[in-house]
């Protein structure tokens, strides 16, 4: 099955591949959120949601509703760190709705989320540039070919003045020099 009317075409398991990839940087920097945020349970729906549609089941309304509650909690966190947590659980479960679009904001939704959490990284570390380049490396060795072949379908992220957009900048760079 192939994704809908657009510049090109995505198949289902591409965008769970996408979706996979970025489910896994919101899985891993969750606790932030939840540290922050004990009560509030919406990125983790959000992540829930995205493991469902990665694991075979049909995109749905769940996701989007999720989505949006996870982007909503990231708006209410106190600390960038919960914010960056929160807005990449949903992204997580909105990569199943990647557009097949050949628009440089739609990287974002491939590469947002491990950029968040290289982010998050550094501010646990004291704001240390060289531990967010770590994490960008290991992200770069988490992409799957299937992975890079989506994301060179887009062009290349926008620039953006915000640390989080400098490092989706650099994992794009590193992900297309190293196909």
């Amino acid at each position: 099955m192939t994704i809908g009317a657009g510049d090109f075409e995505l198949t289902m398991e591409e965008l769970r591949v996408v979706a996979r990839y970025v489910t896994e940087s919101a899985q891993e920097v969750l606790p932030v959120f939840e540290e922050a945020l004990p009560g509030d349970p919406r990125p983790r729906a959000a992540i829930d949601a995205a493991w469902e549609f990665v694991n075979g089941a049909p995109r749905s309304k769940l996701q989007r509703v999720t989505a949006l509650d996870a982007h909503r909690a990231a708006k209410e966190a106190g600390t960038e760190s919960a914010c960056l947590a929160a807005r990449t659980a949903g992204d997580a479960a909105a990569a199943a709705y990647l557009h097949p679009i050949a628009k440089a904001t739609q990287v974002g939704h491939i590469l947002r989320g491990p950029a968040s959490a290289a982010r998050i990284a550094e501010l646990n570390a004291a704001d240390d540039p060289d531990v967010g380049d770590k994490f960008i490396e290991q992200a770069r060795r988490r992409a799957t070919p299937v992975l890079i072949d989506v994301l060179t379908r887009y062009p290349l992220s926008p620039p953006g003045k915000s640390r989080v957009a400098h490092l989706m900048s650099a994992l794009d760079a590193s992900l297309r020099g190293f196909r």
